[in-house]
This record gives structure tokens, sequence and C-alpha cells, in this order.
């Protein structure tokens, strides 16, 4: 894979921790150039000097840029690709990764709540895959977007979170079909249940973290082996990747028996500590 990463100019949105950091650290290690996205611009320099430290050795300048970028903002979308732009002056790949998650039943839910999942998880990709389409087209590069199964199957008391997951799928789906002739490669990614601190900050109902993970973190799959998977499906010009038996098991059974995967889908939510969901 280093032959094809070598120089390849990578954004990678949300890249301050989880599946974002470890994206940016593989492709580092692989040759590329990566410009690291996020929030917290301290955390982002600090992940940019390692990444130089131990990387940039293999190039003649440093490799990884640091872009203090909230997606939610279409100013700062635009920044980040002007700001790419002029300090690698190409861009190869971007990488939307970018989100965040919520846990609540609708019927308990703050709107504004759903609004922040589709500003970030949505209008967060719209934004940066608007502003960089014209450079990718150029290099004939590469966008994905990271969803989840939940961009696949409604999964309850996670109805923002799916409701965004669908929406970046049908977008890029769409973009894939306009570009079909032109070289844009673009990658729907859904790696499932990963270890990250996602559910930690995940919205409860009003708005505020939940804070602990209802879920047991070490039988996920890890963010670094996402990163590989990831890795092997952009040079591979993969369209569609769902990762876990789990995810690929849940999307036949809900083409095959939608209802008893409806009910499935119920029962694992339920069974989640302090789940909003009634257990029948």
């Amino acid at each position: 894979m280093e032959n094809f990463y070598k120089d390849k100019v990578i954004i990678v949105t949300g890249a301050s921790s989880g599946i974002g950091l470890a994206s940016a650290q593989k492709f580092a290690s692989l040759g590329a150039k990566v410009v690291l996205a996020a929030r917290s611009l301290d955390k982002l320099e600090k992940i940019a000097s390692d990444l130089n430290q131990k990387f940039a050795a293999h190039n003649s300048q440093l490799i990884a840029h640091c872009i203090k970028t909230d997606v939610t903002k279409e100013e700062d979308c635009k920044n980040l690709i002007d700001q790419t732009v002029r300090h690698f002056g190409k861009i190869d790949v971007l990488v939307n990764n970018a989100g965040i998650s919520m846990r609540a039943v609708f019927k308990d839910l703050d709107l504004t709540v759903m609004k922040s999942l589709m500003d970030t998880n949505f209008w967060g990709t719209v934004y940066c895959t608007k502003y960089a389409l014209p450079y990718l087209l150029e290099s004939k590069g590469s966008v994905v977007g990271v969803i989840s199964t939940a961009g696949y199957v409604g999964l309850p008391a996670r109805t923002g979170y799916s409701a965004s997951k669908f929406a970046v799928r049908g977008f890029l789906e769409t973009l894939r079909i306009e570009h079909l002739y032109d070289g844009l490669h673009v990658m729907i990614f859904a790696p499932g249940f990963t270890t990250s601190n996602i559910r930690n900050v995940a919205l409860t109902a009003d708005g505020s973290p939940q804070g602990e993970t209802p879920r047991n973190e070490e039988r996920m799959m890890s963010a670094e082996r996402v990163a590989r998977i990831m890795a092997r499906g952009i040079m591979k010009k993969k369209t569609h990747m769902v990762l876990t038996p789990l995810g690929k098991a849940t999307l036949i059974a809900n083409r095959r028996l939608p209802r008893m995967a409806d009910r499935m889908e119920y029962k694992m939510m339920a069974n989640e500590p302090d789940s909003p969901l009634k257990k029948q």
C-alpha cells in the first residue's frame, strides 16, 4: 500500500480521537501527507507533532498539518479545504469521519439534539465534500463517508443518529452516480461498533452527554483495525464496506426477514444498561 499512498494528501475530519486519529496515523505510516481537522486544536497539534517526529524523515517536508475545524460551520469547512490546498497544493482523499451520536427515544427527544446530529454528521459531510470536490475531480481522488449500520437500518433510541447516517449514505450514493465517468471514487464505510469515545459523549434526550458507555468496549473492533481496512478499501476503490459480522448479518436480516430484524434490533438496544427502551 505504500506505493499507492506515498505523497498523497489526505484530509481526515474528527481526527483528534477514535477512527479519525487511527486513520491519520495509518495514512502517515504509509507515506501520505495528512491534514488533521477537529475542534480541539491542542489535541491536533500534539498528534501532528507526534506524526511529524515519527514519519517526516520519509519526506522532504513535514507530513502532518492540523487545522481547527468545526464541521457544523460552512466557513470552517471551506477554510479547511483552502488551507489544505495552500499548504500541500492538492487533495487526493477526503475522509468525512467527524460525527456525534445520541441515545434517547424520539418522543422524549429535544429537537435541538436532532439538529445537532444533522449539522455534524450530515451537513459536515456535505460542506467538506462541496469545497473539496473540484480538487478531488482534478486528482481523480476519493471521498469517504464514515457511517454505520445505523445508516442502513433504523436503530431504536438512535433516531437522530440513524437519520443523519441514512442522509449521508443517500448523499454519497448520488454523488458517486453523478461522477460515475469522471474518475471520482466514493466509498461508504460502515465500521459497526468500534472502540472509541463516541458513546461516552453521545447526547441524551436533553442534549447532555451520557458519560458512561453502555456497551462493552473491549469486545469491539479496534480503531486501528478499522483504519487498516479503510486504507485497503480506498486503494481498491471499494464503493461500500460493512465491516463486522453483526453489521453484515443485520443488513441481510433486514432485507430478507424485516419483521424479525426489527424485533432483534429492539431487543439488542433494550438490553443495554439504562436503555431508554422498555424490555419486552
